[in-house]
Parts: C-alpha cells; sequence; structure tokens
C-alpha cells in the first residue's frame, strides 16, 4: 500500500520548478506521469498556472502525450480501436521527436505541438505553439516505461529534465474511466468493459514504472502529497 507523507503545496511544487528552471540553459521539460485517470492534466494545469501568474507572462505550457494518439481512422485499419490508449495506439516516434525539438530549440522560435479533443476523440495539430515559454509540461501515461516494456517508450525519459508521478488508487481510477468513456458516448456496459479489458491493465503496467520518478505524488482532498515509490 502506498503511504503518503508530507504535504506539497502547488506553490512549493512551482517554486522548485522555478528555481530549476532559472538554472537552465534551454527549456526545461518536466515530465508528469501516471495512470489514466490519475489528474495529470489537474496537476499540469495547476502548476502551468501558477508559474505564469508569478512570472506575469506565459513562461510555462503543458505539452500532452495525447497529442499523439494515433488517428481513428489508422485505428480503424488495424483493428485496434477498442484498445486505444495502449502504448502502440500512439505515435511514439512523433513524441519523441516533437518533444527533442520542443527541448532543444532556441526560446523564442516557435514549436507546435499537437493537442486531443476528447470530444471527437482526435488529435489536433498544432493544438499549441510554444515559443517564448521557458517551462514545458508534458503529461502522459507512459512516460517511464523502459526497454523491457518498450524499446521505444524507453527514449522519452532522457529527454525530460525531471518526472513525477501521480499515483492513485485502482479503483479510484475505475470510477473515473467509466464516467469519462460514458460522457464520450459509451454505453455503461461498455465503458466497464473497456475499463476491465483495456485501461485497467494499463494501468497495472503504469504502477509498474513508479519507482522511476524523481518525485510520487498523491492528491487528497485537492491537496498534493509526497508518497513512497
Amino acid at each position: 500500500m502506498t503511504r503518503t507523507t508530507v504535504e506539497m503545496p502547488v506553490r512549493s511544487l512551482v517554486e522548485h520548478l522555478r528555481i530549476r528552471a532559472a538554472a537552465c540553459a534551454r527549456r526545461y521539460v518536466l515530465g508528469i506521469a501516471g495512470p489514466p485517470g490519475a489528474g495529470k492534466s489537474t496537476l499540469s494545469k495547476s502548476i502551468r498556472d501558477e508559474l505564469n501568474i508569478r512570472a506575469g507572462v506565459p513562461i510555462a505550457e503543458i505539452a500532452p502525450m495525447d497529442g499523439f494518439h494515433l488517428p481513428n481512422a489508422a485505428l480503424r485499419a488495424t483493428g485496434d480501436v477498442e484498445r486505444k490508449g495502449e502504448p502502440h495506439t500512439f505515435d511514439v516516434n512523433g513524441y519523441l521527436d516533437t518533444l527533442r525539438r520542443l527541448r532543444d530549440t532556441p526560446i523564442g522560435e516557435p514549436v507546435p505541438w499537437p493537442t486531443f479533443d476528447r470530444a471527437i476523440e482526435e488529435p489536433t495539430q498544432a493544438g499549441v505553439v510554444f515559443d517564448g515559454h521557458e517551462i514545458a509540461i508534458t503529461e502522459g501515461n507512459y512516460l517511464l516505461l523502459d526497454d523491457r516494456e518498450s524499446s521505444s517508450w524507453c527514449r522519452v525519459r532522457p529527454l525530460l529534465d525531471e518526472v513525477w508521478y501521480l499515483d492513485v488508487d485502482r479503483d479510484v481510477i475505475a470510477q473515473r474511466l467509466i464516467r469519462r468513456h460514458i460522457r464520450g458516448g459509451r454505453s455503461a456496459d461498455a465503458a466497464r468493459i473497456k475499463v476491465r479489458d483495456s485501461d485497467l491493465p494499463n494501468a497495472d503496467l503504469i504502477a509498474g514504472t513508479r519507482q522511476r520518478a524523481d518525485l510520487v505524488l498523491r492528491q487528497r482532498e485537492g491537496r498534493y502529497y509526497t508518497a513512497d515509490a
């Protein structure tokens, strides 16, 4: 069982990032990993918004891994629609190439990044554009997969300056994802099957990467706490 320990307010996480980024000669890249339904997007937005408020100008933006979902047409062609969200249903090489470009392009030069539209379950090309942003927050499930699990995803971690893992109980994941799939148009039965057959096995795979994170966090009642890896 994972044990929560010290509270880590968003302001403390942000101050840590500001110090680390100030010492970096290029754009600083933070990864936020964790299973689907953990709340990665919520944490990422909180960190981004607080960084920008403190700076008074947009110095941080989010680079979601979900922008590299393969299009539905490609998944239908391979019979993988019901497996959408599993490691092989992403354009991992496209993610790696764009992440490397985001990291190494001089600040001030534009770098487009795709986002993901949950209303239509499709990626949106150039959904966000980085230019003067000093900090990029890339959030996604598979940032910490290693060679044993994937020969391509293992190349992500070396491109990240640090990675936080957002942990959550398995039953909470299931409840959140069932609700998400129902909002996306699935029936309750179809949502439960999707979670049982695809999402929870993914969550188990991702849970095995937790010990590779620089920091493990858990959310409780709207607050974040450090947790054992």
